[in-house]
């Protein structure tokens, strides 16, 4: 049965906590999820695509973005801006289709006052010890960033009461299956299936 309108997921999580991975497994099971590509003046990681990780674009083009009102969302993350495209995730949520947004908690907050029915999905990992271990583990970063992105963390950790649900990444699979089981319980919410009253009321 074709929804009348689709939901908005948003998922944030420290860097290292393995949101990345997480999305991955997710897509792979539910291939009817849009997953919103965000833009970024960030420069692309190793084995990174255009279009597939980020829409990577230049400064002047993200400032030129805000200006004309683009982005549901953006924020400055350790001097690069991040956004979402606001006419994309409107098309696909007309359409009936769940769309999926990957975004840092500035731009969560910003989007749950502009779409307070927003599903919001805070993951953490099992312990802070663990997040410093795949911090470290990634042997991409220096001891400087590192300890910084740790800080950074902490005080993302103080948003999560904010959020509608909260998944521990032990383990992927564990991860996906509390999101796939939070997606279904939104799903049967009254309101989301008020197209099939009709007929009993």
């Amino acid at each position: 049965m074709k929804k009348e309108k689709g939901q908005l997921i948003v998922l944030s999580g420290p860097s290292g906590v393995g949101k990345s991975t997480v999305i991955a497994e997710l897509l792979g099971q539910r291939p009817d999820i849009y997953f919103s590509v965000s833009y970024t003046t960030r420069q692309p990681r190793v084995g990174e695509q255009d279009g597939v990780n980020y829409n990577f674009v230049d400064r002047a083009e993200f400032e030129r973005m805000i200006a004309a009102q683009e982005l549901l969302e953006y924020a400055e993350y350790v001097n690069n801006y991040y956004g979402t495209s606001l006419k994309v995730i409107r098309e696909k949520l007309a359409a009936g289709i769940d769309v999926l947004l990957d975004i840092e908690v500035q731009g969560a907050a910003k989007v749950k006052d502009q779409c307070p029915d927003a599903l919001s999905i805070f993951i953490i990992p099992p312990s802070f010890e663990e997040l410093s271990r795949r911090l470290h583990g990634r042997n991409t970063d220096s001891e400087e960033v590192i300890s910084g992105r740790l800080e950074k963390a902490r005080i993302e950790f103080r948003e999560i009461p904010n959020y509608d649900y909260l998944v521990i990444n032990d383990k992927v699979s564990n991860a996906v299956y509390e999101i796939e089981s939070i997606l279904t319980a939104a799903q049967c919410r009254v309101e989301n299936r008020s197209g099939m009253l009709s007929q009993f009321i």
